[in-house]
């Protein structure tokens, strides 16, 4: 089979298209040909990990340092890139209960990667589902990360309907997901992104848009319940006057800062800072397929590239010029 691989860090020429072993499934597993692969931000710091310094890396240094170590301090251990996906069951072990052949799934493979190639094995009990049938195999692999991540944060704060809420990096897959997911859940969504991605926005669903090139939204006087920070470009000193009394300034990455101003802030009974590791779950996934499937959440799709551009989208998505997601289709889709 094809993949596309990397053997070293590096810019988006270290991707190179090679020929490997086809997987064979494990009793638990199901072997998926791969028809779709999102390129998002975690497919770009993982093939250059070794530029991530802790300061430049989105969560405490104690994350950092198991992440390193997992990728690969001076050459990749992970050869192969690819965290969400979309594609057809091919073959399934002989314990598998959830899929049968022929089976059109998408799903989340974390840190794990290795999408990026034309078949895939996963557990049977893996982030993965029955792909909604109202949305194409490219629509499918770009939704299963914003949604994994976005939906635990929003339950953890217990979003409540006719809230104010802002999403501040609300163009990327965790912000775009979470603009539909509070919406979903009856919020008045202010979305934050860059001029380019200001359409993009609006066409999730977000009631408000501002571009943060032109206007600094915690100037502006408007108050929030909820100020969702994705990735932790503002600060609580600054969006304090933009919370209500009881307002939380909730973070999707943060550094050690912000776990401590956690501890202090929660003995207050006014504004809160909440720091949020997400951890994946099968109810999520689930929930996510519903949702796609009432047209409460959609992907909305800015380009395509082939397996063999693959170096090509990356420097697209790299460039800030995306606006909504960039997929990288593997074989033909259907």
């Amino acid at each position: 089979m094809k993949a596309i691989v990397y053997r070293e860090y590096g810019s988006p020429d270290v991707l190179k298209l090679e020929e490997m072993n086809k997987p064979t499934p494990k009793d638990n597993e199901i072997l998926i040909k791969v028809h779709a692969v999102s390129v998002g931000v975690g497919d770009l710091w993982a093939r250059n990990f070794k530029a991530i310094t802790p300061s430049k890396f989105s969560m405490p240094f104690l994350l950092w340092l198991p992440a390193r170590l997992y990728f690969g301090f001076t050459k990749p251990k992970v050869n192969v890139l690819g965290g969400e996906f979309a594609g057809l069951v091919e073959a399934v072990g002989k314990d598998v209960k959830r899929f049968k052949k022929g089976d059109q799934v998408f799903g989340y493979r974390g840190q794990s990667m290795g999408a990026n190639a034309e078949y895939l094995c996963m557990a049977e009990n893996g982030m993965i589902a029955i792909k909604p049938a109202n949305i194409s195999y490219e629509e499918a692999a770009v939704i299963p990360y914003g949604a994994l991540t976005a939906l635990p944060l929003l339950k953890r704060v217990n979003i409540q309907r006719g809230q104010k809420v802002l999403i501040n990096g609300a163009s990327g897959g965790i912000g775009s997901a979470a603009v539909q997911l509070a919406k979903y859940y009856g919020a008045e969504v202010t979305g934050v992104c860059g001029t380019p991605r200001l359409g993009f926005v609006k066409a999730l669903g977000a009631d408000h848009v501002i571009d943060y090139t032109k206007e600094d939204f915690t100037q502006n006087g408007e108050t929030y319940d909820l100020i969702l920070d994705i990735m932790n470009k503002s600060s609580f000193e600054k969006c304090k006057d933009s919370l209500k009394p009881n307002g939380i300034y909730l973070l999707a990455s943060f550094k050690m800062k912000q776990v401590f101003q956690m501890l202090q802030t929660s003995r207050s009974s006014g504004k809160k800072v909440i720091c949020v590791l997400s951890m994946e779950n099968l109810e999520d996934v689930e929930l996510t397929r519903k949702l796609v499937e009432e047209g409460k959440i959609k992907a909305i799709v800015d380009k395509r590239f082939p397996m063999e551009r693959a170096a090509e989208a990356h420097r697209y998505v790299e460039s800030g010029n995306k606006a909504g997601s960039v997929v990288i289709t593997i074989g033909q889709s259907v």
